[in-house]
């Protein structure tokens, strides 16, 4: 299992194979989302939609042997795409280590010179929201 340092780099060095092209990066950003592990449809509800997002992004977390499992979707592909980076790099931590990580990939990568604002804000607030699972999911860890 790779640490969230070693998925990050892996996601910077993709990207530095587009070598800036905004468009290449935008494709494979949406192509990325194509691989996203789904959320199932019940899911797709007020409670697990991510607030601060433009676009509707659903997000939900399970603890599987004390890691923590997102699935997502979004109404949008380069949305889909963007949650999909979140979910490959938190997707199997524990909660301590989720809670404890600063995500850099976006700087590393640029990640502002193809999304909006706008996106940037909703980015921001999705990993927010996989930080609140994660807080609340290790609060169940520990009840246990």
């Amino acid at each position: 299992m790779s640490s969230i340092a070693e998925k990050e780099q892996e996601i910077i060095d993709e990207f530095a194979m587009l070598e800036g092209d905004m468009e290449m990066a935008i494709n494979y950003i949406m192509e990325l989302g194509d691989q996203l592990p789904m959320i199932s449809e019940e899911k797709k509800d007020d409670e697990h939609i991510v607030k601060g997002c433009q676009s509707k992004v659903w997000l939900d977390a399970n603890l599987n042997d004390g890691l923590v499992m997102f699935t997502a979707d979004s109404n949008t592909a380069i949305t889909k795409g963007l949650v999909s980076l979140l979910v490959r790099t938190f997707s199997g931590e524990s909660p301590e280590t989720i809670l404890k990580s600063e995500v850099s990939f976006p700087s590393k990568i640029g990640m502002n010179r193809f999304i909006g604002t706008q996106r940037s804000n909703g980015f921001a607030a999705m990993i927010k929201q996989m930080k609140l699972y994660a807080l609340a999911l290790s609060t169940k860890t520990e009840s246990n």
